[in-house]
């Protein structure tokens, strides 16, 4: 159960990804200096427990046309005092933002006393994704490979959020997209099903209401359950909730802080 809450967790929050079959008018520049945070909390039998802390900071790199965004994921609350469980993950894309592509992620994942460090590279001329993972606490422990094949323009599941919001959104509209998690690629459809309003630290807004299968067979989680997300109806589509409902109970995800860099540079 611990592992299937870890998981959907950070899935709410970083599978946020869909086609990038067009961009409209939007600029991947202007997640440079943003940084959002979000509380985590899962809930059963009307009981509401805090676990876990997820932040996101996006920044250009000096003299490039490339992105990048840290995330951690920390827990936090009940998760520690009660289940005396603890993670961290750490994440660091880098983007591409000619074509807005993966282009490197790292990652840093502790759950209790167990350690990985991965890292999965992006070679599209050799249309090939790279992923090695080490246990940094063990140098006898053989390094695990995978890679798999890549056609198009790829995602991992950081740089999908930021590719989703650069889409153009409307109710209705179905997209597909690609996902890179852990050397494997995954193709999952997404569908804008509403308009509603949310209440949020930005104020009550609109949001439209956007929902990617996420569960089930060949799916990033191979389990029953369902996934709603809920980003501003504006030109930023800031992500300002996600929920989860699974078997164990519901997974609600709620935007805490959002900063930006007064120094903002021009688009």
């Amino acid at each position: 159960m611990k592992s299937l809450i870890f998981k959907s967790m950070v899935l709410a929050a970083i599978v946020l990804a869909a086609s990038l079959a067009s961009f409209g008018q939007a600029n991947g520049r202007m997640f440079d200096g943003e940084t959002l945070t979000y509380e985590t909390r899962v809930s059963k039998l009307k009981i509401s427990l805090a676990i876990a802390e997820l932040t996101f900071a996006a920044a250009l790199k000096p003299d490039s046309n490339e992105l990048i965004v840290k995330s951690d994921a920390v827990s936090k609350g009940t998760m520690l005092k009660m289940f005396r469980y603890s993670f961290l993950q750490q994440y660091q894309s880098i983007i591409d933002l000619d074509g807005f592509r993966i282009l490197r992620t790292t990652k840093h994942d502790v759950q209790k006393q167990r350690v990985r460090d991965s890292e999965a590279v992006f070679d599209y001329k050799q249309k090939r994704v790279t992923y090695v993972e080490t246990d940094p606490k063990d140098s006898n422990r053989p390094p695990r490979r995978i890679a798999s094949e890549i056609s198009g323009q790829l995602n991992d599941m950081i740089s999908a959020i930021y590719a989703l919001r650069l889409n153009a959104l409307s109710i209705g509209k179905k997209l597909e997209f690609q996902v890179s998690d852990s050397g494997l690629v995954y193709k999952l459809p997404v569908v804008v099903t509403g308009r509603e309003q949310q209440k949020s630290i930005l104020g009550k807004v609109w949001c439209l209401r956007v929902e990617p299968e996420i569960f089930g067979p060949n799916r990033l989680i191979e389990r029953k359950g369902k996934m709603v997300i809920w980003l501003t109806d504006d030109a930023r589509h800031t992500p300002v909730k996600v929920q989860l409902d699974t078997e164990y109970g519901k997974v609600e995800i709620k935007l805490k802080s959002a900063n930006k860099k007064q120094n903002e540079r021009a688009l």
